[in-house]
């Protein structure tokens, strides 16, 4: 565990030290979960046209459930079964980093929800306009991957971090994937 941990340690260390201060807004933007609104707007837009009202408050209730899922299940991670210090943390590796941020924030971090929410919204709502839209899931994957390269970016979180937070999006949107086609079937047909 304390070989993963070092080669963690290290691969944020080469992928943080990546960035320059031309990138950097770039990347604050990408981060800032209040920037990607025009994005759900456009999204709730075409679901809207693609699957109409009915089926679209069915997705609304779910993604929310699912956002509060990921945040929870990071908390419970963060909080209560890991406290791993996030890089900004680690007095060390402080030292050495690039904090783009201009605070650290919690004192724990693994795993991401900002990686884990924006990935299960790629992969729930990518799953759900793919047959309406040619391009639509590759798309929305790609954001997620930018969102959660952001956290390791910015020096926040470890790629573990990051790549853990994935992993539960993944899980999370494919359960509400099941529970979206049993309540489509419910109300909609």
């Amino acid at each position: 565990m304390d070989t993963l941990i070092e080669f963690d340690k290290a691969l944020f260390l080469y992928l943080n030290g990546l960035g320059s201060s031309t990138f950097d807004g770039f990347w604050m933007f990408i981060t800032g979960k209040w920037n990607s609104i025009p994005l759900y707007v456009i999204l709730l837009f075409l679901l809207y046209k693609k699957i109409g009202a009915k089926h679209t408050v069915i997705i609304l209730v779910l993604v929310a459930a699912m956002i509060a899922c990921t945040d929870q299940l990071a908390n419970v991670f963060k909080k209560v079964l890991f406290l791993r210090p996030r890089p900004c943390h680690d007095a060390v590796l402080s030292e050495v980093m690039r904090l783009v941020k201009s605070s650290c924030g919690g004192r724990f971090g693994y795993f991401s929800a900002h990686a884990a929410s924006s990935m299960a919204l790629a992969i729930f709502l990518g799953n759900v306009l793919k047959p309406h839209i040619k391009y639509i899931y590759p798309f929305l994957i790609i954001w997620a991957l930018f969102v959660g390269y952001s956290r390791i970016y910015i020096g926040v979180h470890y790629p573990a971090d990051v790549l853990t937070g994935m992993f539960f999006g993944v899980i999370i949107a494919k359960i509400m994937l099941y529970f979206d086609a049993k309540l489509t079937l419910k109300f909609l047909k």
